[in-house]
């Protein structure tokens, strides 16, 4: 396994593997890495000859009052997991180096990052997207893979490579859950042992809505406000939204008539925790 920090390397390797005929397959990542990193790392190996796992907490994508200082590292560790998962490329770029003095253009996908997780984060989709694209023109992979967890995220990234004609195929990877339900996320080492049993409200929240929509409850309002009820009854919790949305425009819906995605973000304790089920009515 090769450790890379310089752009030019980077771009120098994979221009020799374009020239061998090889398919590269790529997984950004901020690091902190858990299990469910690593079953994006393995669905990349699957598909590709070369696969580049990148580590980089991207300074765009965290708002000022966020978690950037505080957002969990360690390096060392990420490292030896990967290594185990026989990655061909980790690549680590400094900031500096990522975004110069002078840097100055920014690539925003507009109407897909306006509600949900782009209504209470301004700036952090333009973020993602900036950096992902640059990342994409370094490595130049044939293939991304993305944690259906962020579902926001992963339909922006669709949309941008749709609208840029980017020669990339995206792969969408189911969420990895721990044994209660709860999304993996490297923010979940916030939680107290004591918030960490409220934060199985999410899931069981999402399983609550399906429920009701399979019991043939449509307006997504009511279900809405028997979830948030439900959420609430948990310890620590701060529902931030709830939404019904479509899922390819994530238009909020109103009345349900077709298959939806149920998006949440929960704050348990001082953690921000998102999830979300794709509930199909055919």
């Amino acid at each position: 396994m090769e450790i890379i920090k310089e752009i030019s390397k980077m771009k120098e390797i994979s221009n020799f593997w374009k020239k061998k005929d090889y398919k590269i397959s790529f997984v950004p990542t901020l690091g902190f890495l858990h299990e469910a990193h690593l079953s994006l790392v393995r669905k990349a190996k699957e598909l590709g000859d070369k696969t580049v796992v990148s580590i980089f907490v991207n300074p765009l994508q965290f708002g000022p009052k966020e978690d950037f200082k505080e957002y969990p590292r360690d390096l060392e560790r990420d490292l030896a997991l990967l290594e185990k998962e026989k990655v061909d490329v980790v690549f680590i770029p400094e900031t500096e180096e990522m975004y110069p003095s002078d840097f100055q253009t920014y690539v925003e996908v507009t109407k897909l990052t306006t509600g949900l997780c782009g209504a209470f984060r301004p700036g952090h989709f333009k973020g993602v997207t900036t950096v992902v694209l640059k990342l994409f023109n370094i490595i130049n992979p044939d293939i991304a893979i993305f944690g259906e967890k962020d579902y926001q995220q992963l339909q922006v990234i669709r949309q941008m490579v749709k609208d840029l004609n980017l020669n990339i195929e995206i792969v969408a990877h189911p969420t990895v859950r721990e044994k209660d339900g709860l999304a993996m996320s490297s923010r979940n080492i916030y939680l107290s042992p004591e918030e960490r049993k409220s934060a199985s409200s999410l899931y069981k929240a999402l399983l609550l809505a399906k429920e009701l929509i399979k019991k043939g409850e449509r307006d997504s309002q009511k279900i809405k406000e028997e979830i948030e009820k439900f959420i609430h009854s948990f310890p620590f919790t701060k529902v931030q939204y709830i939404e019904f949305v479509d899922p390819l425009t994530l238009e909020p819906v109103k009345e349900i008539e077709k298959s939806v995605v149920c998006a949440l973000a929960v704050f348990v304790g001082k953690a921000r925790l998102i999830d979300n089920m794709f509930i199909n009515l055919e």
